[in-house]
């Protein structure tokens, strides 16, 4: 059975190598038959949150009018969430933060995903790629049955297009089409 599958790219860069590698794990869901959308949070409004407590303290929706709301929605509604990020200072981009930190207002509704990440850097040393993974699992702490199925490191790609040589391409493409 097909599964909804969406993509969440904190790439800044249009084609920069987390993109790139998101684009191949696409290629390999849509493949597979599963329905597939893919976000680029740079082409996205999102807002920091403000800690005002109305969606915690009063339980509405935040009122912030921006595009944070929508993503959120299709978050709740995928079946599979990927989430895609450079490294920056040995942590995800501000982009990707700053949406999980706006997923205040209904992460407790997002339960039974399974999640993929996607780190990209300019560093070799898996182990401090490490960092960035611990903080996607600092938000999926706070979730209701998470499960995490997998986790593509881009390594020792700076530059856009590095990653175009790199073994992870093969790895996006064939961790996409077993969805």
């Amino acid at each position: 059975m097909p599964k909804k599958v969406l993509i969440l790219s904190s790439s800044p860069r249009k084609g920069g190598n987390s993109d790139t590698l998101c684009n191949e794990f696409m290629r390999g869901a849509i493949d597979a038959g599963n329905n597939i959308e893919k976000i680029c949070l740079r082409d996205k409004k999102i807002n920091y949150c403000t800690g005002c407590s109305v969606c915690s303290q009063y339980g509405k929706p935040c009122p912030q009018k921006d595009d944070a709301a929508e993503i959120i929605a299709k978050m709740l509604d995928a079946d599979v969430i990927v989430m895609a990020t450079p490294v920056y200072f040995y942590t995800m981009s501000a982009q990707m933060k700053t949406l999980i930190d706006r997923c205040c207002s209904r992460y407790t509704e997002i339960k039974d995903k399974e999640f993929y990440f996607i780190v990209t850097a300019a560093e070799n040393d898996r182990s401090k790629m490490l960092r960035t993974i611990d903080t996607f699992q600092g938000f999926l702490d706070c979730l209701e049955n998470p499960v995490i199925k997998g986790t593509i490191f881009g390594l020792g790609a700076w530059l856009v297009g590095e990653i175009k040589k790199h073994p992870a391409m093969q790895e996006a493409y064939q961790t996409g089409h077993s969805i």
